[in-house]
């Protein structure tokens, strides 16, 4: 194994309804993918000391739908090191569910978590920029 291959990290965050940009407190993709991109920088600076640059997802699937109030866990790991680049996968939970139809306050834990997005990717770390 390559030395960072294998490496992971994970964030938890809630969505806000400030995350919410269409009808039904759907939340955008692309709230997702930031997510995404905040694990992958995570993971350069563990390997590499830099944030280094996400150069281009591979693949991205939307698998099921995040609402304002749902709690969402963004996880990535490095599969892959070359000289400069690194490839990672992603994948984002969600943990917990609001229920407005309940309450305003009102959510469930989900056990097991429900997978909303699988993405793969590649992030470069310029040579000159690497501390590790």
């Amino acid at each position: 194994m390559a030395t960072g291959e294998g490496l992971s990290a994970t964030l938890r965050v809630r969505m806000s309804t400030a995350d919410a940009h269409y009808g039904g407190n759907l939340v955008d993709g692309a709230r997702i993918l930031a997510l995404f991109g905040d694990v992958a920088t995570e993971l350069l600076v563990r390997l590499d000391g830099d944030e280094g640059l996400f150069a281009a997802y591979s693949e991205i699937r939307f698998l099921a739908p995040t609402y304002a109030g749902d709690y969402i866990e963004a996880e990535g790991r490095i599969v892959q090191v070359g000289k400069t680049s690194r490839r990672m996968e992603f994948e984002a939970r969600k943990v917990i569910a609001a229920r407005p139809e309940i309450g305003e306050s009102a959510a469930d834990v989900l056990d097991p978590p429900v997978v909303v997005c699988r993405a793969a990717g590649t992030c470069v770390t310029p040579r000159d920029k690497r501390r590790k």
